[in-house]
């Protein structure tokens, strides 16, 4: 009996025993588990921003800088961020063909996965404004009357009140806003590129830029409807009567002329 009862297991052996292989197969799915999202996406973006800087290299440093930097020929990209990249880039302006007053907008010749690795590659370099989402720039949730009440108020005295762009000084001009991607235009008044002043969000909000994007949709969009006749460039009333002034004047002064002319010559005869 002594035997027997010396033999007899504490009765929290088999709790402790059972821990043990819970702890033992812990290790194991720690050991060999898949990486958590978390260190997925941490991969993906040291990968994309080595593959920036390859990019970089070859179609950016020449100008701005082994890194960054900047030179005499091309400013300092260090903290411009994302948002100043994908908009460059994204819409033709970088890589620069020659240097002038100003860029002009041509042919995209990176893909959106090239321009992705570039935008991840000079965000590395400082904090700046990032891309934003599809639904920060978004027209159906503007208010397209505080829109346009905005866009006159800080953007119609370059832009022409219905973004059809007009002459600065110098050479530079402020260009046309039709058909240009909701994306970009958000873009542009964050990092304020070229000759535009910046419009961050202490200035103007998220949903200030979201609103101003709404009215150039419905004045420019593909859905705009116009009521008929010339816009002459949609200058406004004052522009537009004053070309109706002088030509419509000048068209009844020449046809009076006419009718002079001809009255004069059929009392000679």
């Amino acid at each position: 009996m002594k035997k027997l009862s010396a033999r007899r297991r504490h009765p929290l052996a088999a709790v402790v025993v059972l821990l043990l292989a819970l702890a033992a197969t812990g290790g194991l799915y720690a050991a060999f588990a898949p990486a958590s999202k978390a260190q997925a996406d941490d991969t993906a973006q040291s990968l994309a921003i080595d593959e920036g800087k390859k990019l970089y290299a070859v179609g950016c440093a020449s100008c701005h800088g082994t890194g960054g930097q900047g030179t005499s020929d091309g400013p300092s990209l260090v903290g411009v961020g994302a948002a100043a990249v994908d908009f460059q880039v994204g819409t033709g302006r970088m890589p620069a063909q020659q240097p002038g007053a100003q860029i002009p907008k041509k042919k995209v010749i990176y893909s959106q996965a090239e321009i992705d690795q570039l935008a991840a590659y000079i965000a590395s370099l400082g904090a700046g404004p990032s891309v934003p989402t599809k639904s920060q720039v978004d027209p159906a949730d503007g208010d397209i009357a505080k829109g346009g009440e905005l866009f006159r108020t800080n953007c119609a005295q370059c832009h022409n009140f219905i973004g059809k762009g007009g002459a600065l000084t110098h050479g530079k001009y402020a260009p046309s806003l039709e058909g240009v991607d909701p994306k970009h235009i958000y873009e542009a008044m964050q990092t304020g590129p070229q000759n535009m002043p910046s419009f961050p969000d202490t200035t103007l909000s998220e949903k200030n830029k979201k609103d101003i994007i709404a009215y150039l949709d419905a004045v420019n969009g593909d859905n705009t409807e116009n009521p008929g006749g010339l816009d002459l460039g949609g200058l406004g009333p004052v522009s537009e009567g004053l070309f109706g002034w002088i030509f419509g004047l000048g068209a009844l002064i020449a046809v009076a002329v006419w009718v002079a002319a001809r009255t004069a010559k059929a009392k000679k005869s």
